[in-house]
């Protein structure tokens, strides 16, 4: 595809860059909407969102560096090069998730409303930086001879030259497009729920469909118990947590209606 998307002299800058920042704009942007209803304070909610995304995006590449250390042996500075691709999201999420508590708790905001302020933008801006991901050429698929199988060609893509893929990335765009669209008419349909149901809702289907997305990924990944990649894994487990935590919040907002009668 394209990962350089622009040169300017000594200066490039990359299509994955740019798609990861606009990303983080329309997050940011949309979640200040959402939090307006909440009367929440809008600067209390970018600081948050801002230590957010530092916090993802050190774990993210962290986990990315783990799984594929043998190519940053030889080039250990390369490891800084964020722009250019190369992250995982449940690294992002295993570390954003305490720090956003941590946060939260610290200023005595509500961590269940405002996490599920964040549910559909996060979703939306993960749908945008999947593109950024497929103009890199990281987080490719699997070869395929599928009439939609992507080639790519650019001596600058990390994926392999010359052979026909699953377009991943663009698998993971829709599925992630689908989910914001699952949440907002959950929203719309639930209006009075418990707090915290919207954000477990989007952690169960991104994990599922996460799951499924795996079987097609071509990219070395790192494999637990010789079965299931580590994002699979990692997503059995928080599938579960999201489960069992819908399911005590249903049971709250029963409980809670009953009280009301």
């Amino acid at each position: 595809m394209h990962p350089i998307l622009l040169k300017l002299g000594p200066l490039t800058f990359y299509t994955y860059g740019a798609l990861m920042a606009g990303a983080f704009f329309v997050g940011l942007s949309w979640v200040l909407r959402r939090v307006q209803r909440d009367r929440v304070d809008s600067q209390t909610v970018m600081d948050l969102f801002f230590y957010v995304i530092l916090a993802s995006l050190l774990g993210s590449r962290l986990f990315f560096i783990v799984i594929n250390y043998n190519g940053y042996l030889q080039d250990p500075l390369s490891a800084l090069k964020v722009w250019e691709g190369g992250l995982v999201f449940y690294g992002g999420l295993l570390f954003a998730i305490p720090t956003a508590i941590f946060y939260i708790r610290k200023k005595g905001l509500p961590l269940g409303i405002l996490a599920d302020a964040f549910a559909p933008p996060l979703a939306l801006g993960h749908a945008v930086g999947r593109w950024g991901c497929f103009f890199a050429g990281c987080c490719f698929g699997s070869p395929t001879d599928l009439p939609w199988a992507v080639r790519f060609t650019d001596l600058h893509s990390l994926a392999p030259q010359g052979d026909l893929l699953h377009p991943t990335q663009i698998y993971s765009s829709l599925m992630n497009f689908g989910i914001c669209l699952v949440l907002i008419g959950w929203e719309r349909w639930n209006k009075v729920r418990p707090p915290g149901q919207v954000f477990w809702l989007y952690l169960l289907l991104y994990s599922i469909g996460r799951f499924g997305i795996e079987f097609f990924r071509g990219d070395e990944r790192g494999i637990v118990f010789q079965v299931f990649s580590m994002s699979q894994f990692l997503g059995i487990f928080l599938a579960l947590l999201a489960g069992i935590m819908l399911l005590r919040a249903r049971n709250v907002g029963n409980q809670s209606a009953l009280i009301s009668r």
